[in-house]
């Protein structure tokens, strides 16, 4: 029989469905991705439809073991990683949802999370669940199923119906409905988790009426999470890996030191910055997040969420049509008029850390007859470098030392404008690893660590290399220009200006 040299991840993002295979080395092996259509059925709302999550899932992890040329004899175990906060919530019996998902961007419950502000709930919030009141947590969303789909507040009430974040769905969808259980940090997302007791709490459950039993099991990011049936792959796969994307790709891209921090640039932007086992309250409206629990043992982080970075290119692809392909963004931004002082705030579904502001809404500054499509594309560039700066100085205000290096992936960051860009903006050095999708390799080393693949964290660790190192090289009076015209133009989109 072929002994297992891979790990099978899968990684179910926003925009995408993506799996890999890796080796021992954490090198890919294999992969395949498939676009996720996307529906939008009223302005700020965002939706997926969960039967195309778990059709791609399954088409590309088939495509990634025929990519890699791998036996399923050679796979060890699978990990999953995934979208966060995204709500789904389906019927025990049938494994059939009952509404499409309703993704992390979603904008719909922001009269809810008004309202439960205004009645003083936040120092709940932040105090148990370390996150506060935004339409972007899955609280509010599983909330608004409730009360909006007919029947399904009764049906939970009666244990009928199962809630999970996409990681719980593939789960139950991956074990044949044998398994409903997520992970610490994907709990940690839902604002209905005590990430200190680490156990659902009954007081935020209350306010939001959530019934406990609609709730999965919540495991370490490296455990018996269950077995595919043989029928889906061609013999049982363990699955022993899973975490949101945001902490799959810390564990991708080796933070497991206090003070080491991460920055991943997909359809939004996501920093984390290892507190080690200190659960650090945030005064600057950043979340107080798990970053990993492995071997019972939880490792926290502070976490700054940009809802629109990627998606700022995709609209120019797709909404204004001025690129055809977002690899194009780095031509026009090193030719537009770097003395047209354009910016773009992309709150095109709010702003994020550290305004969080549900109501705000996009704009562009600074246009004149000499704008053209350069220009806009470099104020869409720019704008990810500007919030990211927007992080690291709540980061640091709330004790955090600001970093020498940032380690970054996702898919922007193949563009080294932006990583200059995002060394000038930070004046801080930006590190580009040679497996740029850390995300998935998160997921795989998870469950690799279980499945003794690997032998513990320092091997993950001294296997991350550097591709690339990009230096601040911008003049301090210049940097800080730039940023105070940014802080100026979101000032202006602000719902209370």
């Amino acid at each position: 029989m072929t002994a297992p040299s891979t790990i099978l991840a899968i990684d179910q993002g926003t925009t995408s469905s993506r799996a890999m295979l890796f080796d021992r080395d954490g090198r890919p092996a294999g992969q395949a991705q498939k676009e996720l259509p996307q529906h939008f059925p009223q302005s700020g709302w965002v939706e997926h439809d969960p039967e195309d999550i778990w059709r791609d899932t399954l088409a590309v992890a088939h495509g990634a073991l025929a990519d890699g040329g791998a036996a399923v004899e050679e796979v060890a175990a699978i990990g999953i990683t995934n979208q966060r906060e995204t709500t789904l919530v389906w019927d025990r019996a049938s494994g059939e949802a009952i509404h499409k998902a309703i993704v992390w961007q979603d904008r719909r419950t922001a009269p809810l999370c008004d309202r439960l502000k205004q009645e003083g709930n936040e120092p709940l919030a932040q105090a148990r669940a370390g996150l506060l009141l935004d339409p972007y947590f899955s609280a509010s969303k599983i909330a608004w199923l409730l009360d909006n789909v007919p029947g399904a507040r009764d049906r939970a009430e009666r244990g009928e119906l199962a809630f999970g974040t996409v990681d719980c769905f593939l789960l139950w969808r991956l074990t044949g409905g044998a398994v409903h259980a997520t992970d610490a940090t994907n709990a940690a997302r839902t604002l209905l988790y005590d990430i200190r007791r680490q156990d659902w709490d009954d007081d935020l459950l209350a306010l939001f009426g959530v019934p406990r039993a609609m709730l999965p099991e919540v495991l370490d990011n490296d455990a018996e999470f269950g077995a595919t049936p043989a029928e889906l792959f061609g013999r049982p796969l363990p699955i022993t890996g899973m975490a949101g994307d945001q902490q799959a790709a810390t564990v991708g891209q080796a933070c497991f030191e206090p003070g080491m921090m991460k920055s991943t640039y997909g359809t939004g932007c996501f920093a984390l910055i290892n507190t080690g086992k200190d659960a650090v309250t945030s005064k600057n409206r950043l979340l107080t997040t798990i970053a990993y629990r492995i071997g019972g043992k939880t490792t926290y982080a502070l976490e700054g969420s940009i809802f629109v970075a990627g998606a700022a290119v995709q609209w120019l692809r797709d909404g204004l049509k001025i690129i055809g392909s977002a690899p194009e963004t780095q031509a026009l931004a090193e030719a537009a008029d770097p003395a047209q002082a354009v910016y773009m705030v992309p709150a095109f579904t709010g702003l994020g850390a550290p305004y969080w502001d549900a109501h705000a809404r996009g704009a562009i500054f600074g246009l004149t007859r000499a704008t053209g499509p350069a220009e806009i594309a470099r104020a869409a560039l720019e704008a990810v470098c500007f919030q990211t700066r927007d992080l690291l100085e709540a980061m640091a205000a709330d004790g955090a030392r600001m970093p020498r290096t940032l380690r970054v992936d996702g898919g922007m960051v193949a563009n080294d404008w932006v990583l200059q860009c995002l060394a000038d903006t930070l004046d801080c050095a930006v590190e580009r690893p040679v497996v740029n999708e850390t995300t998935a390799l998160g997921a795989a080393s998870l469950a690799g660590l279980k499945s003794g693949f690997y032998g513990g964290l320092e091997d993950i660790a001294a296997a991350w290399k550097a591709a690339g190192r990009f230096e601040p090289a911008l003049a301090a009076a210049e940097r800080e220009r730039r940023y105070a015209g940014w802080l100026d133009a979101v000032a202006r989109v602000r719902s209370g200006a």
